[in-house]
């Protein structure tokens, strides 16, 4: 019989803009205080493992650095994954398998991100730096993500004024929040950096950012962030009461890469057939809000109830730390959830979508 997974703790750092709050701190500094506060909760079982999604860090295997760097112990392994944008909830999934196997009792898992301290990447030969790794070989489409959410909202009819009016959303609702139980201070910081009071007649006035004459701007696009989310994940006979978050499916999916912020679509739907769920039985939905237009793009297709969408801000107004913002939803699941004492039951999906044409989506059940 397989185990059953489950998340009893789950902390982030606050989110800092790129350059700003955290430009001094590299990507083991931001990772290793939420491991060692997860690990800290689960404090009657031993970490057997570090799951940890990032995208542009220093590699080394980072997710080894942060666990030393935590204070775990040199025991504790670590693997490093890269998902792209998808890379914290990927790593949360991958960790769930191996509780699911029976191989492991204990993992910490998520992302971490500090794209103020990633290194430049050189080919050799070459001038000077590339801007980015490819997301897909030559003769694939390979579009950066600004444009591809271009693409996607004129695929799909999502208006300039939706957009601007869910990106102010996003910002009321994270001003309005608290988080305070969820965020491990770090670098003298308690609270994100970027939520902001927002009026739509600025949004309205900002220019496109990526296309002449397009509806994707800087208001209602995220911004490059730094910051990192881990959770504890262990086997439901090994919870010893705590409550949390059985991870009940999972999937990572491929899609159009020139449409990439389309990915959450075909993957919640794969969970959704293989659980017999339904959207309409899910109480809360965290979707990584890389752009106004994916996000609404995407529950468009799924008709997903928007309340219970991101329903205390998202990414647009926290940030996008790229290898641990899938981590991050997971965290504002389980606040949303456990922390808000829902009924056993209730379930929680979470969702990424991924640069290269990738989708990752998990469901989540109050345990």
């Amino acid at each position: 019989m397989s185990e059953q997974p489950v998340v009893v703790a789950a902390r982030r750092t606050p989110i800092g803009t790129a350059g700003h709050a955290y430009r001094s701190l590299t990507a083991d500094r931001l990772a290793a205080p939420v491991i060692a506060a997860v690990a800290a909760e689960v404090s009657h079982l031993a970490v057997e493992d570090v799951v940890l999604g990032n995208c542009m860090g220093p590699g080394g295997n980072l997710a080894r650095v942060s666990a030393l760097a935590a204070g775990l112990g040199h025991e504790v392994p670590g693997v490093t994954v890269d998902r792209q944008c998808g890379s914290g909830l990927a790593a949360i999934l991958l960790a769930g398998q191996a509780i699911r196997a029976g191989d492991l009792e204990l993992v910490v898992a998520g992302g971490v991100e500090s794209a103020s301290t990633a290194p430049l990447r050189t080919m050799r030969g070459a001038a000077g730096p590339y801007p980015r790794a490819p997301f897909a070989p030559e003769g694939h489409p390979d579009p950066d993500m600004g444009p591809a959410a271009e693409a996607l909202a004129t695929a799909r009819g999502v208006s300039r004024e939706r957009q601007d009016a869910y990106a102010h959303r996003s910002h009321t609702l994270a001003l309005a929040a608290d988080f305070s139980e969820e965020i491990v201070p770090v670098g003298g910081r308690s609270a994100d950096e970027r939520p902001r009071a927002l009026r739509m007649a600025t949004l309205a006035r900002l220019p496109s950012a990526f296309v002449p004459g397009g509806t994707v701007t800087a208001g209602n696009s995220s911004p490059i962030s730094d910051g990192a989310a881990a959770v504890a994940l262990v086997p439901d006979r090994l919870r010893e009461g705590l409550p949390g978050l059985r991870l009940v499916a999972g999937a990572v999916v491929g899609c159009d890469p020139s449409l990439p912020g389309w990915g959450p679509v075909p993957a919640v739907r794969r969970v959704l057939g293989r659980t017999g769920v339904t959207m309409e039985q899910v109480a809360a939905v965290e979707i990584v809000e890389a752009f106004a237009a994916q996000v609404l793009a995407v529950t468009d297709a799924l008709e997903a109830d928007l309340d219970r969408v991101c329903a205390q801000g998202g990414a647009l107004a926290l940030g996008h730390p790229w290898g641990a913002t899938g981590a991050v939803v997971v965290t504002r699941l389980f606040s949303r959830l456990v922390r808000a004492g829902a009924p056993q039951g209730t379930l929680g999906l979470a969702a990424a979508a991924v640069g290269g044409g990738l989708g990752v989506a998990a469901l989540f059940e109050v345990v």
